[in-house]
């Protein structure tokens, strides 16, 4: 583990694939769930329709998650996203970002975040390599929602309210090169430095989080229900 944060400290190109990698693209297929400002379903379209930046900078607003986990000795899991990826690769983040499906069984479902939860769970172990009986679905702790919107590099980009799910927990890790090139826990009194010292860039959903929530969150890993909040969506936090 030393050995993976030594390389996501000294950065890898992250320069974008000039041709899409087969299994990404396969996956630009899938199809998210659009919602309007109130995050209120609206309908579905293609995970490339959600990510492509239109003529006119526009992204089509949908519904996404992303999972903070945290060790029993209170460490930060980071990953470094593969340069496959469509949108931001080779960019460091928290442990897990992506999306509920629309068609996929039980992730339209509202009541508890249930639907994000279940989606949480299934692309934990697809990305993470997660067993997926580790993953309960009552410690995924969801917390909030966040309404941001990134035009990427200009092509690929993210306009999403994102639900953010913490989970503290010791877990099998496997992950998967598809998705992920580097993992790495971080202590918390080594964070700021850490990522000062980083050679590639933050994903701006984790930058948001990082900068405005994420150290008070960190403080009260144990005591988290306190900032449970459903009734506001925050924009940029």
């Amino acid at each position: 583990m030393f050995v993976i944060r030594a390389a996501i400290r000294r950065g890898m190109s992250t320069s974008a694939v000039k041709k899409i990698d087969p299994i990404q693209e396969a996956a630009l297929e899938e199809s998210c769930i659009l919602v309007d400002d109130n995050d209120k379903v609206i309908g579905k379209a293609s995970k490339y329709d959600c990510h492509k930046v239109g003529p006119d900078g526009n992204i089509p607003l949908h519904r996404a998650f992303s999972v903070f986990i945290f060790n029993s000795k209170n460490e930060i899991l980071l990953q470094k996203r593969s340069d496959m990826k469509v949108t931001f690769p080779g960019y460091i983040t928290n442990a897990c970002c992506s999306h509920p499906l629309f068609d996929s069984e039980g992730e339209l479902e509202e009541r508890n975040a249930l639907g994000v939860k279940l989606a949480a769970q299934r692309r934990l172990q697809h990305e993470l390599g997660i067993p997926k009986h580790e993953i309960d679905l009552n410690a995924l702790q969801y917390l909030t929602r966040i309404h941001y919107h990134s035009k990427g590099d200009g092509e690929w980009g993210e306009h999403e309210i994102d639900y953010i799910l913490f989970l503290h927990k010791d877990l099998t890790l496997n992950p998967n090169p598809n998705e992920v090139s580097n993992i790495c826990f971080v202590p918390k009194s080594e964070f700021k430095s850490f990522v000062s010292n980083l050679k590639d860039p933050l994903t701006p959903w984790f930058q948001l989080v990082m900068k405005n929530r994420l150290n008070l969150w960190w403080e009260n890993l144990d005591n988290l229900n306190k900032f449970f909040d459903h009734q506001r969506i925050m924009n940029d936090i």
